[in-house]
């Protein structure tokens, strides 16, 4: 008899700790449809083209649908023309940051979605697997040969090909029966690259100072904050709860991000990896030591960026946060990912938001 108790005990317990995800939402905020974006590394652009609507509409009720092509095509010139200057000794790729959009912006200006889509004739999809694959030899071809004169037409060339793959860019369109230069639009819906700043958290810098983060894809050399992952994580919830959205990078190479159970959890135990997917576990208590060696072993790289939207919270009142992807939605929760704390606290490379939801506290502590 009794042990027949303790194995129903046993199996009452296990039932107890085994608990499938429940969630429900703490705080949300209202944001533009999920997109797709194809076969694209152009993930900076579609999150923080996202933020950028939020931005919008935060400031005049209106949600409008921007192009994130146009700011990829622009973005294109400033890439080859680095690549080019620097010799080809510096990463030429498609990915970016989030900072990205915003100096685009500020330089060339915002169209909508309707004004330039960045397809290729019919389609409705994007595809971009050839475009590096065209460019990179006209920019090595005019680097590595010594008759620069009979390469001087590369920019030419390289405009060809973007105005094939991605379209011409216009110099003016139509929005609400009115026309307007792209910068003109800009202007219009009162876009400020002054507003935003963007927030990093690593040890090998001096907290509160600002620096350029040496990962991959910052090929703009841009510099970011860097303050203690606690006080990070406690600036993106309270930013939510003021209203405020924000664009993260995040490596998303673990197992334990899942795009299709939209879930990201950083569990304790390895053995629970799989289930944790589907399953409340316990996870890591993440520190800021732990969080740098991770960093500089490569385990944590910089992989993508999304925009985050707002807090949910599971049957045991565990928090993540709700996070906006450019994957479809027909993956996970509509598109969505819900991701841990302890994820972010260890997987996050930076964030980019704006300077009002920070707090006068931090910033006044920012030295350049």
């Amino acid at each position: 008899m009794k042990a027949k108790i303790l194995l129903l005990l046993l199996l009452t317990s296990n039932f107890i700790i085994a608990q499938k995800y429940e969630f429900s939402v703490v705080k949300e905020i209202k944001t533009t449809q999920v997109k797709n974006q194809g076969k694209t590394g152009t993930c900076w652009s579609f999150s923080a083209s996202s933020f950028i609507e939020n931005e919008i509409f935060k400031k005049s009720n209106r949600m409008i649908d921007i192009s994130e092509m146009f700011t990829v095509r622009n973005i294109y010139d400033d890439k080859t023309w680095s690549y080019v200057m620097r010799q080809g000794k510096i990463q030429f790729s498609e990915g970016g940051l989030a900072h990205d959009v915003i100096n685009s912006i500020r330089d060339n200006g915002i169209v909508t979605e309707q004004a330039f889509t960045g397809f290729r004739n019919e389609e409705n999809m994007y595809n971009h697997s050839e475009i590096i694959n065209k460019i990179k030899p006209i920019l090595d071809n005019y680097i590595k040969n010594k008759k620069k004169s009979k390469y001087l037409n590369w920019k030419k060339d390289v405009a060809s090909i973007l105005d094939k793959e991605i379209g011409k860019v216009p110099n003016s369109f139509v929005f609400e029966n009115k026309e307007y230069t792209p910068k003109e639009f800009a202007k219009a819906i009162q876009f400020n690259p002054n507003d935003y700043i963007t927030l990093t958290s690593f040890m090998h810098i001096p907290f509160y100072k600002k620096f350029v983060l040496n990962i991959p894809d910052n090929f703009s050399n841009e510099s970011m904050y860097n303050i203690k992952i606690d006080e990070l994580i406690k600036i993106m919830v309270n930013s939510l709860y003021k209203g405020y959205t924000m664009v993260l990078d995040v490596d998303v190479s673990e197992k334990v991000f899942s795009a299709e159970k939209g879930i990201a959890v950083m569990p304790k135990n390895i053995s629970d990896y799989e289930k944790s997917l589907t399953e409340i576990v316990e996870e890591i208590q993440v520190d800021q030591k732990y969080r740098q060696q991770e960093f500089e072993n490569y385990n944590t790289t910089d992989d993508h960026l999304m925009h985050v939207v707002g807090i949910v919270k599971d049957q045991k009142k565990n928090l993540y946060f709700k996070v906006k992807n450019s994957w479809g939605n027909k993956k996970g929760n509509g598109g969505y990912v819900y991701m841990s704390i302890p994820y972010i606290k260890l997987k996050v490379i930076s964030i980019l938001l704006n300077r009002k939801a920070v707090g006068k506290g931090i910033l006044e502590r920012f030295k350049d």
